[in-house]
C-alpha cells in the first residue's frame, strides 16, 4: 500500500514534479514558495521538502540545494496527482488522418502508429507488430516449386500478403495444390489462426471419409505455412530523439539503450508483460526491471483486432517525461490504431 500524503505535501510534490518537468532543473523552496498559493512561508515549505526527501520522494543532486523527484515521487504523481491534458483538434485530426487504413496493411499502420507517436511526442515510439494468433485467414493458395517445394500464399486480415516456402516430401501437381486451397478455403476462410490451427489439428486425423483425406493433406500444409506465424516482433521509430535529452546524454547508457532496441528481446519481454496486463501501462525508472530503462519512462496500451488485444504501443523516454500530455496521445494512438485494423470488414 502506498503511503499517503496530506493535502499540503501532495500539492508541493505537484508543483516540484510539473517545474522539474518543464525546466529540467532542480526546484528549490525558494522557487515554491513563489509558485504555490497555499500561504507558506519558505521555511514551512523547506520543512515539508525535507520530509518528502525523508519519504524518499524527492532527493537533493549534489551540485544543486533544489531537488528533484525519485521514481517514487513520479509514481505518486503519476498515480495520484495527475490530470492528462484534452488533446488539442490537431492533435486529434493528426491522429486519425495517420492511422486512416485506405489501402495499407498491418505492416504499414503499424509502421505509420510509430511514426506518429515519435513524431508527437519528440521521443522514441513503439508498435508491437500484431500477434498471428489474432490474424483472420482471408484466403489461402499453393503454387508448385521445384525440389518438393510449394509456395503457400495466405491473405490474413484485410490487404496482407504473407508468403511461405514449404519443403514436402513429394511433388505436388497444379490440380492438387487448387483442390487442397479450395478445400481450405471452403472450411477455414473468416477464422482466426488459434481456431484454424486448432481446427486443423483436428481434421488432419479423421480419415474415415475420402473428402477428409483431401482435408487431411490440406491441414498437414496449412498447419506447416502456419508455423511460426506467432514469431513476436515490434517496430520503433524516433530513437535519435532520444539524444536530446539531457538525462540520457551519457554515451555508454545511450548505446545501451539503441543496442537493446535494436536487440529486441528484452523489451519484447516487457511488452509481453504489458498484453498480460489490463489497459495503460507505466513503467518509471528501474519499475521495468530492465538496467537499460533505470533512466527511463515506458507508457504502453493495448490496442484491439477484432475485439481482442493484439499488440501494444507506446513511448519510451526520460523520466521526464510530460506524463499528462503523452497519456492521452498513446491512448487516442492505440484507439485509432484498433479503428484502422478493424478485420470485420
Amino acid at each position: 500500500m502506498s503511503q499517503v500524503l496530506d493535502a499540503r505535501a501532495a500539492e508541493l510534490l505537484k508543483l516540484l514534479v510539473e517545474r522539474y518537468i518543464r525546466d529540467g532543473q532542480p526546484v528549490g523552496s525558494r522557487t515554491l514558495s513563489r509558485m504555490a498559493h497555499l500561504g507558506l512561508s519558505p521555511a514551512t515549505i523547506r520543512n515539508v521538502m525535507a520530509d518528502l526527501d525523508e519519504m524518499g520522494f524527492v532527493a537533493s543532486p549534489h551540485t544543486s540545494a533544489g531537488r528533484v523527484p525519485t521514481t517514487r515521487g513520479y509514481r505518486y504523481f503519476v498515480d495520484s496527482l495527475l490530470s492528462p491534458e484534452p488533446l488539442t483538434p490537431q492533435e486529434q485530426e493528426q491522429i486519425a488522418e495517420s492511422l486512416l487504413p485506405g489501402d495499407r496493411n498491418t505492416t504499414d499502420l503499424v509502421q505509420a502508429a510509430s511514426d506518429l507517436l515519435s513524431r508527437l511526442t519528440h521521443m522514441a515510439g513503439v508498435v508491437t507488430v500484431p500477434r498471428r494468433n489474432f490474424a483472420i485467414l482471408r484466403r489461402i493458395e499453393f503454387l508448385p516449386l521445384s525440389e518438393n517445394r510449394v509456395l503457400a500464399i495466405l491473405v490474413v486480415n484485410q490487404h496482407e500478403v504473407q508468403n511461405r516456402i514449404l519443403h514436402t516430401d513429394r511433388p505436388y501437381g497444379v490440380d492438387e495444390l487448387e483442390r487442397y486451397a479450395s478445400v481450405l478455403n471452403e472450411h477455414f476462410a473468416g477464422q482466426d489462426l488459434i481456431s484454424l490451427r486448432q481446427a486443423l489439428a483436428q481434421d488432419a486425423g479423421e480419415t474415415q471419409m475420402r473428402l477428409n483425406a483431401v482435408l487431411r493433406e490440406a491441414a498437414l500444409m496449412a498447419e506447416q505455412a502456419l508455423r511460426g506465424a506467432e514469431k513476436a516482433d515490434y517496430v520503433v521509430a524516433g530513437s535519435p530523439n532520444l539524444l536530446n535529452f539531457q538525462e540520457l546524454a551519457d554515451l555508454n547508457r545511450l548505446r545501451s539503450l539503441f543496442d537493446a532496441l535494436d536487440r529486441k528481446r528484452d523489451l519484447l519481454d516487457l511488452f509481453d508483460q504489458c498484453l498480460q496486463a489490463d489497459g495503460l501501462q507505466i513503467f518509471i525508472g528501474d519499475e521495468s526491471g530492465y538496467r537499460v530503462l533505470d533512466e527511463c519512462s515506458v507508457i504502453t496500451a493495448p490496442y484491439y483486432v477484432g475485439g481482442r488485444v493484439a499488440g501494444v504501443l507506446g513511448v519510451i523516454g526520460p523520466t521526464r517525461m510530460a506524463y499528462s500530455r503523452i497519456i492521452p496521445l498513446v491512448q487516442e494512438t492505440a484507439r485509432a490504431l484498433s479503428a484502422g485494423l478493424k478485420v470485420d470488414g
